[in-house]
């Protein structure tokens, strides 16, 4: 059965467990789980009562990107300790995916910021209450988005009073076009047009973060959630 990126196997699909096949009837709650609805196109995975979105990466593609962009970390820390503090809440899914990629000794921390309404940038808010001791680290700063640039080079500037032994950063994706700082990532998965983009951890008005891909929301998008 077709399923969604991203998906996991549809109900009835034997499940393994620590390398070993369990069948749907000793599957622990199998018993209780309800019946998932039947996913046979991208258009069945769109939330209900959302317009269809057009995918700009799928999983595949992401999930590519991620181990390019964890390989590129690796050449450049090799064995050293490194800490990683993901900015909040976008690079969530991406901070989860890369730090499983890396096997060197980690501290892992994060940092929230607050910029968009809807798709209009407001000042710049930081809360650093959960951020790790960065001083004399080795320190990665992952965020989902290089946009105008400016979240990250404040979050830099920041970080940077702090004492780190050296401060990278690393974004999902950089958006053509639209930087308005001289700052550039250190690592970047993939270059996308200028378009509005959900999904893998970005969201519009805290939505449609849980999407397994990048989507796009065209202008009647918006204007249909507005």
């Amino acid at each position: 059965m077709r399923a969604c990126p991203g998906t996991v196997p549809e109900r009835g699909q034997t499940p393994m467990v620590y390398g070993q096949a369990l069948s749907p009837a000793t599957t622990p709650f199998a018993a209780s789980r309800p019946p998932r609805r039947m996913l046979h196109s991208a258009a069945d995975c769109q939330p209900q009562g959302r317009p269809a979105l057009k995918v700009l990466l799928d999983q595949k593609q992401l999930q590519s990107g991620v181990s390019r962009l964890a390989s590129e970390i690796r050449a450049v820390y090799g064995d050293r300790p490194l800490t990683i503090i993901g900015i909040m809440t976008g690079s969530v899914v991406l901070l989860a995916d890369v730090i499983r990629e890396l096997d060197m000794p980690l501290r892992v921390g994060v940092v929230q910021t607050s910029s968009y309404r809807g798709t209009q940038r407001g000042q710049l808010t930081i809360n650093a209450d959960m951020m790790l001791d960065i001083t004399g680290r080795d320190v990665l700063l992952i965020d989902d988005i290089f946009d105008t640039g400016h979240t990250l080079a404040e979050v830099i500037q920041l970080m940077g009073d702090l004492g780190p032994t050296s401060l990278r950063s690393a974004v999902l994706l950089r958006k053509s076009g639209r930087q308005q700082v001289e700052l550039r990532p250190d690592f970047v998965a993939f270059e996308i047009p200028d378009e509005f983009v959900v999904g893998y951890g970005l969201d519009y008005n805290d939505e449609y973060r849980n999407l397994p891909w990048l989507a796009v929301l065209e202008p009647a998008d918006l204007a249909a959630r507005t």
